[in-house]
């Protein structure tokens, strides 16, 4: 397993170890030992997988406060661009965004840890996506930043998305909460 720093304070690219023969393959998507050796020492409680056809755009989902939840993302099937957004005020990146592109074939995931708000869209005909989180979801704590907000101008890769009705009524960027602050992870 190899770690990568992004440009963005406590985003990591996770490369996994993939073992292949004539069989197939096989990799562990999780090992708390080895997370903890990279400094990833978190206690995830639940899993959450999504099935997406192409052109949806699932996001920009966070929740505040004690619900806040870090994320370790992955796609089973299927290619996906993910996002993070740095929500932290004070951050040198605040409103900065990352975008990655995950696949079945690459084997590759993305921590996100709290203080950022995550969403996804989907560049193949269908994808699942998998993502571990480290609190319970929480309606009460659940907020959502429009996708295609203009101070963001984050390019999702797909044309004529797929989009929720609650993800149609987002905030704005600007009218975001000062629910996290930046400390250095």
């Amino acid at each position: 397993m190899e770690i990568e720093r992004t440009n963005i304070d406590g985003l990591l690219i996770i490369d996994l170890d993939v073992f292949g023969d004539d069989r197939g393959y096989f990799f562990e998507s999780f090992s708390k030992r080895k997370y903890e050796e990279h400094g990833i020492d978190v206690n995830f409680v639940q899993d959450n997988i999504s099935k997406s056809n192409r052109g949806t755009i699932r996001g920009l989902h966070y929740q505040a406060g004690d619900k806040a939840q870090g994320k370790l993302c992955q796609v089973i099937t299927g290619k996906v661009l993910d996002v993070a957004v740095d929500i932290r005020f004070d951050s040198p990146t605040f409103g900065q965004y990352f975008a990655l592109e995950l696949s079945e074939d690459m084997k590759t995931q993305l921590w996100i840890p709290p203080g950022f708000a995550h969403g996804f869209s989907v560049l193949s005909d269908q994808a699942i996506f998998l993502y571990k989180c480290t609190e319970y979801y929480s309606k009460e704590n659940e907020r959502v930043i429009l996708y295609n907000d203009p101070d963001l101008n984050i390019d999702w890769k797909v044309e004529n998305p797929i989009i929720s009705g609650k993800d149609r009524q987002a905030k704005l960027f600007k009218e975001i909460e000062k629910d996290f602050v930046y400390s250095s992870i």
